[in-house]
């Protein structure tokens, strides 16, 4: 006998887990939006799931209802989308952010450092203050924070504070006393540490030289990343992004998801990118692993940075920047290595992901790539991260050779407060390029670059199609010849994302024979404005066929 579940589709509360259903569901009444086989927007009306959590039947309006139902849900006219996909998180660090001092709202140093002699007084017992977040930029200051500034605070216990964009690191005369640093310390390679004039450490780290400091911070207990990753899982399910690409996976890493697979506290799909060759290699073996925990999670490839940020003016850039004539940024490895990394990586099938963001940086990556196709040809999917401020006449080579623009919307509303001053109007014409670089054949696919962002994909989805903050600025969108449709930017956080990462086929679009991992809002996201889809609120969270967020107070 059919069943049909009646009323309010689900009781409303934080994180509930429902057990498997046990035949085929439907869910019928619901204005649902999906990506079609060919790339393009379909609506619905009704879903069909089977035990496994496979959708095998996706109707639209007046279709008849498959014979066999044992279970129908009344979805109440809300609007269903595909679970949404950032491509690119930093993913413990997401639930460790949860745990530390945010400096992300600090308005000026002196409000920074007022937020951290607070937090310094309120947890006693921590060894280390860390912190994550500030913004120079944003401050104003006509110089970098120092340790002077740290030490006048909290000058008891060592202090490591990350940037916004995580490319530079802020330390107090304590952490650099306990890592032995002094003016004879020599940069890293693919580092810089920002001196006075007499040669001394003045507390801010860049790009590789982060480790000097990092190294010597405790490393985490297992109970803690257990905790952090729990947190992790549950702001991002909260958001409605139910897959993720996790850049820059350490060993450790992986077996903390292992260990919560294994324990069935796994609901995310993780998409993984060792932190290094040896990492790869370990963790996979003779290639990628296979999908694991029912598509949960798979080792795809590994992970580099080429450079650092604009922000830092670490950004490997053509010329100096036009706010420090002898500064060009940092490579953080030079051409030979970066051929010999990915060669490795490719060698054995595994995918590369490589962060750059400076126009010297994306245009020799685009140049390893055109070179490492000829040798290891079919579907690579070569990933470009960032790929920040690409040179004009670069921008047409995104078409070829199978490279993945991987694109954080959200890193523009901070670029533009400072990415003038930092490199002059006549180099922005390639700066954050999706239209330019969707119109050459390049697949675009969005992620938020969280922590250092919001990890909620709609506001990326509203950053996207007006190239404006959340305050609507500036009018009429930043450079807004570069922004994308509303139906590009939605396959961007979906089916494009799961695409990126060998997943299309599993999950990403709610088409037959794939995962129903699906999401209840109380918006339809292509018929909103901006400010609207910003405001979007997630109902629900379903993956596989079972919820695991349901919004209290719904």
């Amino acid at each position: 006998m059919t069943r049909f579940l009646c009323g309010p589709l689900l009781a409303a509360s934080a994180l509930s887990f429902a057990s498997p259903a046990v035949a085929d569901t439907l869910v019928y009444n619901v204005d649902g939006i999906t990506i079609d086989e060919d790339g393009s927007v379909k609506r619905f009306t009704q879903l069909v799931f089977d035990d496994e959590g496979i959708i095998t039947h996706v109707l639209t309006r007046g279709e008849e209802r498959p014979e066999g139902i044992d279970f129908a849900m009344d979805g109440e006219g809300q609007v269903m989308l595909p679970g949404m996909i950032d491509a690119h998180v930093n993913l413990m660090d997401i639930g460790f952010g949860e745990l530390i001092l945010d400096l992300s709202q600090s308005s000026s140093l002196d409000n920074a450092l007022g937020r951290i002699a607070a937090f310094a007084e309120t947890n006693q017992g921590r060894p280390w203050i860390l912190g994550r977040g500030w913004d120079d930029g944003r401050w104003g200051l006509d110089r970098l924070p120092t340790t002077a500034d740290l030490d006048a605070v909290a000058p008891d216990r060592p202090i490591w504070l990350l940037s916004a964009d995580g490319a530079s690191g802020w330390a107090n005369s304590l952490a650099l006393e306990l890592a032995g640093l002094d003016v004879e310390t020599l940069d890293p390679a693919g580092g810089r540490i920002r001196r006075d004039t007499q040669g001394n450490p003045t507390g801010i780290f860049v790009g590789t030289a982060k480790s000097l400091i990092e190294d010597v911070i405790p490393a985490p207990r297992p109970e803690d990343r257990a905790t952090a990753f729990a947190l992790a899982q549950e702001k991002l399910l909260a958001n409605g992004v139910t897959a993720v690409a996790d850049m820059g996976t350490s060993l450790v890493e992986w077996m903390t998801y292992r260990r919560a697979a294994d324990q069935d506290q796994l609901r995310l799909r993780i998409m993984v990118y060792a932190d290094s060759l040896e990492a790869m290699e370990l963790i996979g073996g003779s290639g990628p692993t296979p999908w694991l925990y029912e598509d949960r999670l798979r080792l795809n490839g590994v992970a580099f940075n080429l450079d650092g940020t604009v922000a830092s003016r670490s950004a490997w850039m053509r010329e100096p920047y036009a706010d420090e004539t002898e500064n060009s940024g940092t490579a953080q490895m030079s051409a030979a290595q970066l051929r010999n990394r990915m060669s490795r990586a490719a060698l054995d099938n595994f995918q590369t992901a490589v962060r750059a963001n400076g126009d010297l940086a994306n245009e020799e990556l685009l140049l390893a790539i055109e070179e490492l196709a000829l040798t290891y040809q079919g579907d690579r999917r070569w990933r470009i991260e960032g790929a920040t401020i690409v040179a004009e006449a670069d921008l047409a080579r995104f078409g070829e050779n199978g490279a993945i623009a991987s694109m954080q919307p959200l890193t523009l509303p901070a670029a533009s407060v400072v990415v003038e001053a930092r490199i002059g109007e006549e180099r922005l014409a390639g700066i954050h390029a999706w239209r330019s670089i969707k119109s050459a054949g390049g697949i675009l696919a969005f992620g938020s670059s969280a922590p250092s962002n919001s990890a909620n994909p709609f506001h990326g989805i509203a950053t996207a199609i007006s190239r404006t903050d959340e305050a609507g600025e500036p009018f009429g969108g930043w450079r807004p010849q570069e922004s994308v449709t509303r139906e590009h930017a939605f396959a961007a956080f979906t089916a494009n994302a799961a695409f990126a990462g060998f997943a299309e086929g599993r999950f990403g679009r709610l088409v037959v024979g794939e995962r129903a991992d699906f999401l209840f809002v109380d918006r339809d996201p292509l018929l909103s404005s901006p400010d609207n889809i910003r405001n979007t609120r997630v109902i629900e969270v379903w993956i596989a066929g079972q919820r695991v967020f349901a919004r209290a107070g719904r």
